[in-house]
């Protein structure tokens, strides 16, 4: 295996094991950290190409989801016909981190094309799986526009915010890391 494939390893390991250890709880508490997973999509996009990735974390959070609501007792209010809408949800976000592979540029530019994409990727992610629930969970009879912009209010800040709560210390590493092995691959 050489570097660079021991890279994607390690970095796929961590991502995985993010998600694992936060997909529990889903907007977080005095006790336990938010939900790691819209971060992990976005950033397994960024960092590892590979598609069977993807296809892994999907498989991993709907495992995950299994076996807390089976075996943890955490409540399966939210899987419902629309629970198929998280597919859409993390593709978007798996896209944008792909997108900004592709355009990605070691310079302040491109951080924050980083940043604009993901808050982009974040609230077209909360649309598709909130907007999902509420016209197809079977949850919620005939919501208005008004009703759902309602309804959804009081998830929206812990949606984004559990998402950037990862992306911020995400990019400050990646940051210095990329620095860190300039500056060694200058010097040497």
């Amino acid at each position: 295996m050489n570097i660079v494939q021991n890279k994607s390893f390690a970095l796929c390991a961590l991502l995985i094991a993010l998600m694992a250890a936060t997909r529990m709880h889903h907007f977080g508490s005095s006790l336990h950290l938010p939900d790691a997973s819209l971060a992990v999509f976005l950033l397994a996009g960024f960092l590892v190409a590979s598609p069977l990735l993807f296809g892994a974390l999907l498989t991993l959070a709907a495992a995950l989801d299994y076996v807390a609501i089976t075996h943890l007792g955490v409540n399966d209010y939210c899987v419902t016909p629309a629970y198929g809408f998280l597919i859409p949800t993390y593709a978007v976000l798996w896209f944008a981190g792909r997108y900004c592979a592709l355009t990605h540029q070691n310079n302040l530019r491109s951080l924050g094309m980083f940043s604009a994409v993901s808050l982009v990727a974040v609230n077209v992610a909360f649309v598709i799986s909130n907007g999902a629930f509420y016209l197809f969970s079977g949850r919620f009879a005939e919501v208005s526009i008004v009703q759902y912009a309602a309804r959804i209010a009081q998830y929206y800040v812990p949606y984004v915010s559990g998402a950037v709560i990862y992306l911020i210390p995400a990019v400050m590493l990646y940051a210095l890391f990329t620095q860190r092995a300039a500056r060694e691959n200058h010097a040497g």
